[in-house]
């Protein structure tokens, strides 16, 4: 049996937050900005590792450039909260209780639960065994190794969607000598404007990338993958970026989740059935006017933030308010050299105007280096973290009569 891990006075109201990606960072620096003073409230962020993982910048890992080490204990330095270091391995909300490493036990009596997704390599035959994926920091790195070792031969990218996109056009140009195919069911900057999607084709072509648009990889088998139709190609390497997955703790914990096992949130995004229970970024299925969210780092730095004001308003004894979001813009890297950024309405749905080349670089790299000194600033003043798009009436989900 495990020990029960103390949590300090027993008045106080302990938060624990899973997850220390975009949006569960977002959750702990601003809960633990605005309780700083308080002692009848204790914050706790549990994460798997101290070194804070920039997702959006993986495909530069998996190509070999070096990343800064951002170190999570670090960063909440000063602010009260406290890291505690551990896999997560099931959650009791009946109990409040967190199992960590299968040997610890950590209660609670507010959770919010940030367990990201990672790919999904169960959804087709071999994928486990025989390709590469952008899960993790490591994972990424190993792709970089067997990279840096291949002298020659093919490096095919399964997934045409935008991680796909860049990743292929990273490879490209950090190892011209290999053979980039980038396949996919549709065609690369499919949902963008006309500009747009034929400045991403025109940067793969120039790269060397060539794109088989219109397949589905059905079997990934040792040195090679099998498409729909029967088509063998040949590969040295295999990155899989088609779909994603969420962890299956939350299912297991009983807690309400959609067909993709994000946990089913109410207005405020708290769990349907229980309400102590806050769910965010990419573990989150959070309805908007236009529908569901999708993962991205845009949206899940506010789904954070706004737990961390929701759990803020309920210790004060007041009604946590709904959450809305409208997406504004889409970033795309095509190498280090050249970007596309689409503008987008809140739907997601794309504008008339987009960003291409240099100016695109600027913006891009601006965008993806803003969440660590975002936090900071959030440390210091928490209603800086609290400005977002709202969406309007794109995201106004209207009452069923």
């Amino acid at each position: 049996m495990g020990t029960r891990q103390q949590t300090g006075t027993a008045a106080a109201h302990h938060v624990v937050i899973l997850g220390a990606g975009y949006a569960g960072m977002a959750a702990a620096v601003q809960l633990a900005a605005r309780v700083k003073q308080r002692d009848d409230v204790r914050v706790t962020l549990l994460n798997a590792q101290e070194r804070f993982t920039e997702r959006m910048r993986l495909h530069m890992t998996a190509t070999g450039q070096q990343l800064a080490e951002l170190s999570i204990p670090q960063l909440l330095e000063g602010t009260g909260a406290r890291f505690v270091r551990g896999w997560v391995t099931a959650v009791d909300p009946d109990a409040k209780t967190v199992r960590i490493d299968d040997d610890r036990e950590l209660s609670y009596d507010t959770l919010v639960y940030g367990l990201g997704g990672v790919a999904d390599t169960a959804a087709v035959p071999g994928a486990e065994d025989h390709t590469y994926t952008l899960s993790s920091v490591q994972d990424a790195e190993l792709l970089a190794d067997r990279l840096a070792r291949l002298t020659e031969g093919t490096v095919v990218v399964a997934g045409s969607g935008l991680t796909g996109v860049e990743s292929a056009a990273e490879i490209a140009e950090r190892h011209p000598r290999l053979d980039v195919v980038l396949l996919g069911r549709q065609e690369p900057g499919a949902a963008m404007t006309a500009k747009a999607g034929k400045h991403v084709r025109a940067a793969l072509d120039r790269l060397g990338v060539r794109v088989r648009a219109g397949v589905e990889v059905v079997k990934v088998l040792p040195g090679a993958v099998e498409l729909a139709g029967g088509e063998t190609l040949a590969a040295d390497a295999v990155l899989w970026t088609s779909g994603t997955r969420t962890s299956p703790l939350a299912a297991a914990a009983g807690l309400p989740v959609d067909g993709y096992g994000r946990i089913v949130t109410d207005p405020a995004l708290r769990s349907v059935s229980h309400p102590d229970v806050y769910a965010i970024g990419d573990a989150a299925a959070i309805r908007q006017g236009y529908g569901v969210m999708h993962g991205t780092c845009q949206g899940g730095m506010p789904t954070g933030v706004h737990a961390a004001l929701s759990i803020h308003r309920a210790l004060d004894g007041k009604q946590p308010k709904a959450f809305r979001f409208g997406y504004y813009h889409t970033p795309v890297s095509l190498g280090r050299g050249d970007a596309v950024v689409q503008f987008t309405r809140p739907d997601d749905s794309p504008r008339r105007i987009c960003l291409t080349g240099r100016l695109a670089v600027r913006y891009k790299e601006t965008v993806t280096a803003s969440p660590w000194p975002t936090y900071g600033r959030m440390k210091k003043m928490p209603a800086s973290g609290a400005i977002w798009p709202r969406g309007g009436r794109f995201s106004r989900v209207r009452e069923v009569r």
